[in-house]
């Protein structure tokens, strides 16, 4: 092979996106380094050349919900708009907590923590089982998927034991346990779990006045909420930068 072929090459993969290309009069900079800082690059007449090559990445959006597991407007929000959103964006665009209280109370019972649901039982054993499945699998996307399969069936509670002919879990989360997310939800570590929920809830500022109830990095106004809830995907591409 030719030496000047093999120039060319090697200055092809080692500064890709600038071409073969002669260095102007004024640039005293190898090829690889002419991204290397705005004013190499204005010497160099590279910078059409370097706006192409990739910036640090923006922090994600944070989201943050509040909501009750039964609730029908918590419902429709997870699964028609975040679980939506969550399914189209890189995963470092949207980053989302989830904490299943609500309008929930709780009273300690001889240093047993019990809890009632705006909706009843069947509500208080829907948050603690979507708490322990988070608690047990850690990553989120892991759990969301396993969450939205319970939010978005006919039964939140039901849903987790049969759906036909499998179980939410067993779709898509195989990998877990279900005897320790029961283990979790039937004993004292479902519990700490779902008054630190309760904590939270009641920490936040304002306080909640409905569910679901969302924060948009960090912060809840009426008009972030009816954004969210109107087009979250279209709110996170506008704040994302």
């Amino acid at each position: 092979m030719a030496p000047a072929v093999t120039l060319a090459l090697l200055v092809a993969l080692l500064a890709p996106g600038l071409g073969v290309v002669a260095a102007p009069p004024d640039c005293d900079t190898r090829a690889p380094l002419w991204c290397s800082s705005p004013e190499i690059a204005a010497a160099c007449q590279a910078e059409s050349r370097c706006a192409h090559r990739s910036r640090p990445a923006a922090a994600p959006v944070e989201l943050s919900l509040f909501y009750e597991s039964l609730c029908p407007a918590c419902r429709a929000f997870l699964v028609q708009e975040l679980f939506t959103a969550w399914l189209v964006l890189p995963d470092d665009v949207l980053s989302v907590t989830l904490v299943p209280y609500g309008n929930a109370q709780e009273r300690n019972v001889s240093g047993k923590w019990r809890f009632q649901c705006q909706h009843g039982p069947e509500e208080c054993l829907g948050n603690m089982i979507e708490t322990c499945l988070m608690h047990e699998a850690k990553n989120f996307s892991t759990y969301f998927p396993v969450i939205f399969c319970l939010e978005s069936g006919s039964s939140v509670t039901k849903n987790l034991e049969a759906v036909c002919p499998l179980t939410c879990l067993q779709v898509y989360a195989p990998q877990l346990d279900s005897g320790r997310v029961a283990a979790c939800v039937r004993g004292d570590v479902g519990a700490a779990l779902m008054h630190r929920n309760a904590q939270l809830t009641e920490a936040l500022d304002p306080p909640h006045q409905y569910v679901p109830w969302i924060l948009v990095n960090g912060k809840h106004t009426d008009e972030l909420q009816a954004q969210a809830q109107a087009s979250l995907l279209g709110l996170i591409c506008r704040l994302y930068q």
